[in-house]
């Protein structure tokens, strides 16, 4: 679950990309930190408020229970009138809100309702909730396209450790030889793009958890597909390791560079908290 903070209060949010759902419990506390669900009821019992949320069910439910809303509607706007969302969900078959009954749970509602109940609540709160939202949103694209990069990497680790294993790796050796071959090779693409080992990484990282290639940028992430291609290539040709090292980092130099050169922008995982 994400959260964005708006003048000091945090807001879960739940669901991806078009189902992204907004905790109105959350919003409701810049109203009445202390009550925040009698917020959300004061705010579904008005008219002006049904008549949106009956206008969202029928653009986007096809189930939503019309021949029962319309009457419910003759009956708002007086005293007696209450609703809540567990009422809207049962009887309406409603999915423009949701109700979570766990920790950090509450009343939660479609995007589009959520920015609906935060102009009620005040402008300023719904202003802040667009522009955290948005800056949540591109941090999530950002996101995507590290893991995309990572993926790359790990494909073509694939490769590069089969060309490891044809040409470096004796049959005769034990399991345990074989590994520190791969790593050795590995570890030389480290050296070559980010100056030092696996174990130095760790050594000056204890805290963090995987290893350097989880937490290098994207731009790292590619310049690093680009050397696992080229040492694959290196390696048929007999060049010895110390040759490659030398015109491996000399080729991560130059990658680097050209992504500086064009102001590409380097992205590093998030990491969860």
């Amino acid at each position: 679950m994400d959260k964005i903070t708006v003048k000091n209060i945090d807001i879960n949010i739940t669901g991806t990309g078009d189902d992204d759902f907004i905790s109105l419990t959350d919003i409701a506390r810049a109203k009445n930190p202390k009550e925040p669900k009698d917020v959300v009821k004061n705010w579904m019992r008005l008219r002006s408020s049904l008549e949106f949320l009956g206008l969202w069910e029928t653009l986007n439910n096809p189930n939503f229970n019309r021949v029962e809303f319309d009457p419910l509607l003759a009956e708002s706007g007086k005293n007696s009138f209450t609703m809540s969302p567990t009422r809207w969900i049962n009887e309406f078959n409603a999915i423009g809100i949701r109700t979570k009954p766990t920790k950090n749970g509450g009343t939660f509602a479609h995007r589009d309702i959520a920015l609906e109940f935060a102009s009620w609540i005040s402008a300023e709160v719904k202003l802040y909730i667009i522009k955290e939202f948005q800056r949540l949103k591109i941090q999530e694209s950002e996101q995507l396209e590290w893991q995309g990069k990572r993926l790359l990497t790990k494909l073509n680790y694939l490769i590069h450790t089969d060309t490891v294993k044809k040409y470096l790796v004796p049959i005769e050796l034990s399991n345990e030889q074989k590994s520190y071959v791969y790593a050795n090779e590995a570890d030389l693409l480290n050296v070559a793009l980010f100056g030092k080992t696996a174990k130095q990484w760790r050594d000056g990282n204890s805290g963090k958890k995987g290893n350097i290639r989880d937490y290098a940028s994207t731009i790292e992430l590619a310049i690093l597909s680009n050397l696992e291609y080229l040492n694959s290539m290196l390696i048929p040709q007999k060049s010895n390791q110390q040759d490659r090292l030398v015109m491996l980092n000399k080729e991560a130099n130059r990658e680097k560079e050209l992504f500086n050169k064009n102001n590409i922008k380097p992205i590093k995982r998030i990491e969860k908290k």
